[in-house]
């Protein structure tokens, strides 16, 4: 089974590589079109969200740099 890659962009969107489906709240895949790739919204702006259109360009400011997160309740 082939991997997946999210990757978090700075000033920008989610990366979402690899093999993996998207659904919506109610458990419906989204028909990626076979796409292995797609940019996810993070700012909220985009015309085509859950996917992102670009409209984040000089709107969203976020420096992507990975952490850790505290150990689970």
């Amino acid at each position: 089974m082939a991997g997946t890659k999210i990757t978090v962009n700075t000033n920008g969107s989610l990366r979402v590589e690899g093999d993996f489906e998207i659904v919506d709240k109610d458990g419906n895949q989204y028909d990626l079109g076979g796409r292995t790739l797609v940019s996810i919204c993070r700012c909220g702006r985009s015309n085509n969200k859950p996917f992102c259109d670009g409209s984040h360009r000089g709107h969203f400011e976020h420096e992507a740099v990975a952490f850790d997160l505290p150990p689970k309740k």
